[in-house]
């Protein structure tokens, strides 16, 4: 405080605000389940008294710490990846540093993620564990930094996100094997918990419905398990009426059958099709080349960023709940034709392989 006067406290704070030192603690924090108005009269308090809580203090003051976070499930998946390369680039241009997290889709790594970067960064940018999970919509809301969600929606919630045409490109994608006279179509792979895999399958579903064709959906293998993959495609293909194409619901599934069907000696595309959502490196050059649904992966990751950024000098401490209700921005996806599914080169010969 001015004139040699001792530091204000957090009590402090506390006594001038009419609240507890828990509550201006969570101001501090971010703003977690902090109403607008408390949210407003700590701040008032703190303004007044000077009380510099070091980091946070700048937040408070209105200045930007030039930090944000960025929470994937995974960088090994080169979606993820990628989409992290494109937001860096953004952040670079507004001078600003990405402080990256990964949650491997855990509720408790994020919910514990998100607590602690709240407290250091100017906002968020997140894929989401699950769109509808109660916890994790119960700490968005009312935060006072923020929150840009990027490849799953944050349901029942007003957070701007970007996601693509998962519905539509699956879709496109089972079309365009039963155009080849493919009937027999097995959807494989994904988790069933994840609203991107839910989309596609619905996709593929609307498409096998469209053609009177029955829909065979396994999405029990994950790609974390070869095995278990293994297993379904040889309980598959050992039926009485075994597929006679197979869209993969992502593209580390789509490595992993690609794998196996070479392992099995089974021809592509003669004797099994094969179309995956996600482009990957080297699907282009596998004989046969790999046919998949193309992602814009790094209009995802600038798309996102630059929504966080417009966010941070237009809505600065706006709580969530006040940022009123977005639809989705959803980016188109791209059939990308290659040899897998019937179309351009024939496979070699297995015998010479």
């Amino acid at each position: 405080m001015k004139g040699g006067k001792r530091h204000a406290t957090l009590s402090d704070v506390a006594s001038s605000a009419g609240v507890g030192t828990t509550t201006v603690s969570r101001v501090i924090n971010g703003g977690a389940k902090v109403s607008a108005e408390t949210l407003a009269r700590v701040r008032r308090a703190i303004a007044e008294l000077e009380f510099i809580p070091n980091h946070a203090a700048r937040m408070l003051r209105g200045e930007q710490t030039k930090t944000v976070g960025l929470i994937v499930p995974s960088i090994a998946d080169s979606f993820f990846s990628s989409c992290a390369e494109a937001i860096q680039k953004v952040a670079r241009r507004h001078g600003t540093l990405v402080i990256l997290a990964v949650t491997h889709n855990d509720p408790a790594i994020e919910i514990a993620t998100i607590n602690t970067l709240l407290r250091r960064t100017d906002g968020l940018l997140l894929v989401p564990t699950s769109s509808h999970d109660r916890e994790l919509r119960n700490l968005l809301r009312g935060m006072s930094i923020p929150v840009i969600c990027f490849d799953r929606p944050m349901c029942d919630l007003p957070i701007p996100a970007v996601i693509t045409q998962n519905f539509e490109g699956a879709r496109d994608a089972t079309r365009h094997l039963l155009q080849h006279g493919f009937r027999r179509i097995l959807c494989l792979g994904g988790e069933s918990d994840l609203f991107t895999m839910n989309e596609r399958v619905r996709g593929y579903s609307a498409a096998m419905k469209e053609a009177k064709a029955r829909p065979l959906i396994d999405m029990k293998p994950t790609d974390r398990d070869y095995e278990s993959t293994s297993k379904a495609i040889v309980k598959h293909l050992s039926a009485a009426k075994p597929p006679e194409a197979i869209f993969c619901l992502k593209n580390s599934t789509t490595i992993t059958t690609y794998s196996i069907l070479r392992k099995m000696k089974i021809s592509l595309p003669s004797q099994v099709a094969l179309i995956g959502f996600d482009d990957f490196e080297l699907a282009s050059t596998l004989r046969p080349s790999i046919t998949v649904v193309e992602q814009p992966v790094e209009e995802v990751g600038h798309t996102a960023a630059g929504l966080l950024f417009q966010c941070l000098s237009l809505a600065k401490g706006r709580p969530i709940k006040e940022q009123g209700k977005k639809k989705p921005i959803q980016l188109k996806t791209r059939l990308i034709l290659r040899a897998s599914c019937g179309c351009g080169e024939s496979e070699e010969p297995l015998s010479k392989s």
